[in-house]
């Protein structure tokens, strides 16, 4: 599929979650003539707490990442706040890709959107970073036993399964953060004369409307697998890749079958 954009964001290279086969069918599935890449595509924390992982799956990324930019494709990327070390290079490129601190996007259907990671508004992060810190190692643990769980699931034949996106869910303080950082978001879209905010960092996938200001959260690539896109007409839509690539699947399968039940039939 061809876009006239693609945002992905909270990619999370160097971590044992980061799901870069995923990212890699994506992004051998789908072009754009832009890329933002919408912070935490790094992440730097996990890398220097636990030392250097580096699967070859994630240099791929990388790879392929480099190689959209030399076919000309336009690749702007946003540090967050797992790579927030790469704010001191703004303005500068690495093999065709611009670090910038935010962006200006302007749809085709003449709507302007402020494009940044959104770390800067959340107040643990900018205000107790140790704290942050320690959710994050939090978070690692969740993910680990995640795995475990997903891992006994898949012998009788479950579906993937997140703890975290269910935890958010059930937890009222994580959803009244979530609603809050949307607000804070949009409010901050509003005061700069924008029509929407696109960001990250929470890793959670949404488009709404809030207000007349549209609100989009790209999501992630370590539970979700989500990506927003660029239609023709300038029209937002969130992609989520693990769901896409599970009925992929599951017609592959389907098709395997039918084609086995006529080779028995014609025995």
């Amino acid at each position: 599929m061809k876009y006239r954009s693609i945002f992905l964001s909270d990619i999370h290279l160097g971590t044992p979650g980061c799901q870069a086969e995923l990212l890699l069918d994506f992004l051998t599935k789908h072009e754009a003539e832009t890329y933002y890449l919408v912070g935490d595509i790094v992440d730097a924390w996990r890398i220097r707490r636990k030392g250097f992982l580096w699967p070859q799956a994630h240099n791929d990324v990388v790879q392929a990442l480099l190689a959209k930019a030399h076919d000309g494709a336009e690749i702007y990327l946003i540090p967050g706040n797992h790579d927030e070390f790469l704010r001191s290079y703004l303005g500068t490129h690495f093999g065709g890709i611009e670090v910038v601190n935010t962006a200006d996007f302007t749809s085709a259907d003449g709507r302007r959107y402020l494009v940044t990671h959104g770390d800067q508004f959340d107040s643990i992060v900018v205000n107790a970073k140790w704290l942050a810190h320690l959710g994050d190692r939090a978070y690692d643990f969740i993910l680990w036993l995640n795995t475990r769980i997903n891992r006994l699931r898949h012998l009788w034949g479950g579906q993937y399964w997140s703890l975290s996106k269910w935890a958010k869910h059930q937890v009222k303080q994580a959803v009244n953060f979530i609603s809050e950082y949307e607000n804070v978001l949009t409010a901050e879209a509003r005061r700069g004369g924008y029509d929407g905010v696109i960001c990250g960092h929470i890793h959670s996938a949404a488009i709404r409307d809030m207000d007349s200001i549209t609100y989009v959260n790209t999501g992630d690539w370590v539970e979700s697998c989500t990506a927003v896109v660029e239609l023709e007409d300038g029209r937002l839509s969130l992609i989520d890749w693990e769901i896409s690539a599970r009925l992929s699947r599951h017609r592959d399968r389907t098709r395997r079958a039918r084609r086995k039940e006529k080779q028995l039939e014609n025995v």
